[in-house]
């Protein structure tokens, strides 16, 4: 009887370590917010009649509680959008305004775009916006805003604009 030798045993590759991403309370989405100088309104009916869908929010400036009392909003700018809404995928929505001039605000072409960071907890959206504005400028610090968001908004040390916000539950 010939004797087979034993077979060697075979070291198995150990597969690279995975880097885990951190763990979230709930998920963070990034959507872009885009910004203009009073077409706002015209650049929006275009991309719903492009990727249909409805809006989610459609408001302006005159909407503003306590906007026109205050003059804070000039006439001219009343109509303008302050906020719209516009949902593309489960997964992102597409948001704009425009800018008033009255508020120090001009759009550029070109850089009239910012990160929206939606997260699902207050301490989310504060850990987010004081290590992602850290050397920058704020211009809104979190707040609760009369949407019912908590939100804020700066420039990054690397000059770009972001939005921070968590919709707070009002039940």
């Amino acid at each position: 009887m010939k004797k087979t030798a034993p077979k060697k045993a075979v070291a198995k590759k150990k597969s690279p370590a995975k880097r885990s991403a951190p763990i979230m309370e709930r998920a963070t989405t990034v959507n872009a917010y885009l910004t203009f100088n009073g077409d706002c309104e015209a650049a929006f009916n275009l991309y719903k009649s492009v990727f249909g869908g409805e809006f989610i929010y459609f408001g302006r400036f005159k909407d503003v509680p306590g906007s026109m009392e205050g003059n804070r909003v000039k006439a001219e700018d009343a109509e303008k959008i302050m906020h719209v809404s516009l949902p593309i995928s489960n997964e992102t929505i597409l948001m704009g305004s425009d800018t008033s001039e009255a508020m120090g605000q001009k759009a550029t072409a070109g850089n009239n775009f910012s990160p929206s960071v939606g997260t699902g907890s207050k301490k989310e959206a504060d850990r987010l916006f004081n290590g992602l504005s850290k050397g920058g400028k704020i211009t809104m610090p979190m707040n609760s805003a009369f949407w019912g968001s908590y939100f804020g908004m700066f420039t990054d040390k690397f000059g770009i604009q972001w939005m921070i916000s968590f919709v707070q539950n009002n039940n």
